[in-house]
């Protein structure tokens, strides 16, 4: 029996706190800074030797600090090393991640 599909429900905000991040020796954390436009956005990170390969995609989110928002996507544990983001549009980015660390970028 099949169902239809369940329409996709947008999460809140996170708010400090909300985000565990699993880093140490050759595994970093990346978040990625954007503006509020690309909210929703899913983006892909691959490895930069194989474009063709999807490793892992997260969603951009309204992130709260206190009272200020902004806007990431967050990739709680990535391997050290050089990296494509590849975003709905066709855009792409490219981001070296080092291990036991929190790598930032703005997109």
């Amino acid at each position: 029996m099949s169902r239809p599909p369940s329409p996709e429900v947008r999460p809140e905000p996170s708010f400090a706190g909300s985000v565990v991040l699993d880093i140490g020796g050759e595994v970093g954390a990346l978040v990625v800074h954007t503006s509020p436009e690309m909210a929703g956005w899913e983006i892909d990170l691959v490895p930069a030797s194989r474009r063709e390969c999807v490793v892992t995609h997260t969603a951009v989110r309204e992130r709260r600090l206190g009272e200020r928002p902004g806007w990431s996507a967050v990739y709680p544990s990535v391997l050290s090393g050089e990296w494509s983001l590849v975003a709905p549009d066709g855009g792409r980015r490219r981001v070296t991640v080092v291990g036991g660390r929190v790598n930032e970028m703005a997109w």
